[in-house]
């Protein structure tokens, strides 16, 4: 193995070494991050062994980090080794793609960026387990640089095997949910552009709609997303100078892309083709696009849906809002009928610290009392113990980036056809039972 990926082994386990032999606030604070994160991982070693690698390069004890308070009881430690050290803060975690073995680890791509890495193996019993790892298969890990070419694996890995596109894209949701300090770890330029769009669609959304909080039939929601969403790609057709009444083909000619290609493509990826041509043009950089909105079922079907649409947390879509706010203005509410409903709302992402900021502020005494009643907490202030409350049941107070923003372009094809795939399957599912039930009516 090469000498700098043993070195760095080698102080890597050092580093760890001391985050779990700590005593006092270097502890407290392991504890604390430990307690936080271990909800959404499993509990086996190597999800354990992630947690504590993870807490040693971004984890907090006051204003400085594991690496930072580990520097300090080093002071001989040579310069070349501070520095590669301090360049772990820049170490990721992703879902990375398998594209080939390599004598000493692997190459991989970071699904997330579609960017590539050649990534070391850190032991020599790490390289033997590598030998099990085959081109296309999914790993969930953190790498780490070594020098300015290449990384190694910061320590353990998940193999989840080779995921058709379905899979995948469950797999690529759920690191979207349980990391989301690390959704483009490796380009922040896509994360500031993909916050941009946030406040964009924000804009866009509440000028369609005329307000940033109303409330309409589920099946009337679709349709008017569905015409935002046209008129969202007419403005974009627009501002890339696309004349609206051109010809598909004379949009590809321009763009330079085959229109077979091109129509193949657009489909896929569950966008109009004269926006799509602007991706595939050879001569323009923007690869990010703004997800298709697919309303869910049950969103679909509800009598109502009360819609809140924010620059930073985006839009939040709530069928059981009016529901909650009746409750808020019953005199005396029973426990029997309260509790589910506010269970539901403490325990559902979709229901925010944003959405309980709007009932509070709206609200205040009423709800106040309506969780003393359910959580039997009579010392319960909204003020003082609402925030604490809503981390209790993981939920945030800062916003992460919603499902509204734009992403790379490789990922909305991904998604788009794993949806396709879906819905093919359900298909064949009910043919199948309708062929069955038929048979045996005979």
């Amino acid at each position: 193995m090469d000498a700098t990926v043993d070195r760095a082994w080698e102080l890597k386990q050092e580093l760890i070494d001391f985050v779990m032999d700590a005593e006092g606030e270097l502890a407290i604070a392991l504890e604390t991050y430990a307690a936080e994160h271990a909800s959404r991982d499993r509990s086996d070693i190597s999800q354990r062994n992630m947690r504590i690698d993870s807490f040693a390069v971004e984890g907090k004890v006051g204003n400085k980090t594991p690496i930072d308070l580990f520097l300090e009881t080093q002071p001989d430690l040579p310069e070349g080794d501070r520095a590669l050290i301090q360049s772990w803060q820049r170490s990721f975690m992703g879902v990375f793609e398998v594209i080939q073995s390599l004598p000493d680890g692997l190459e991989l791509m970071n699904w997330l960026t579609a960017k590539h890495y050649q990534v070391n193996a850190n032991s020599a019993v790490q390289q033997a387990q590598l030998q099990r790892i085959k081109p296309g298969d999914i790993l969930l890990t953190r790498i780490a640089p070594v020098d300015n070419s290449q990384y190694m694996f910061f320590g353990s890995y998940m193999a989840l095997g080779n995921l058709g596109k379905p899979k995948l894209a469950v797999a690529i949701g759920n690191f979207k949910d349980n990391y989301k300090n690390h959704l483009y770890g490796d380009a922040p330029e896509l994360l500031e552009e993909a916050w941009e769009s946030v406040v964009k669609y924000h804009e866009e959304f509440t000028g369609f709609f005329g307000s940033d909080n109303f409330t309409l039939p589920g099946y009337q929601l679709n349709k008017k997303i569905g015409e935002l969403q046209e008129s969202m790609t007419k403005k974009r057709l627009a501002e890339a100078g696309i004349d609206e009444n051109k010809s598909l083909q004379e949009v590809a000619d321009e763009a330079g892309v085959d229109m077979e290609e091109l129509i193949a493509a657009a489909e896929e990826a569950g966008m109009d083709p004269k926006e799509a041509a602007q991706l595939f043009d050879r001569n323009k950089n923007n690869k990010m696009v703004m997800p298709k909105v697919h309303l869910p079922d049950d969103l679909k079907k509800a009598e109502e849906v009360t819609c809140f649409s924010h620059p930073r947390w985006g839009q939040m879509l709530i069928p059981t809002y009016s529901k909650f706010v009746a409750l808020l203005n019953r005199e005396d509410p029973s426990l029997i009928e309260a509790e589910p409903l506010v269970r539901h709302y403490l325990e559902d992402p979709i229901i925010n610290f944003y959405v309980w900021q709007q009932l509070a502020a709206e609200y205040p005494t009423p709800l106040e009392n309506l969780l003393q009643l359910v959580l039997e907490r009579p010392n319960f202030q909204l003020d003082r113990d609402l925030g604490p409350l809503l981390q209790e049941f993981n939920k945030p107070l800062e916003p992460h980036l919603p499902e509204t923003a734009s992403i790379p372009l490789h990922l909305n094809q991904l998604f788009e056809e794993a949806l396709v795939e879906v819905n093919k399957s359900k298909s064949k599912s009910k043919g199948k039972k309708k062929a069955s039930k038929g048979f045996l009516a005979s």
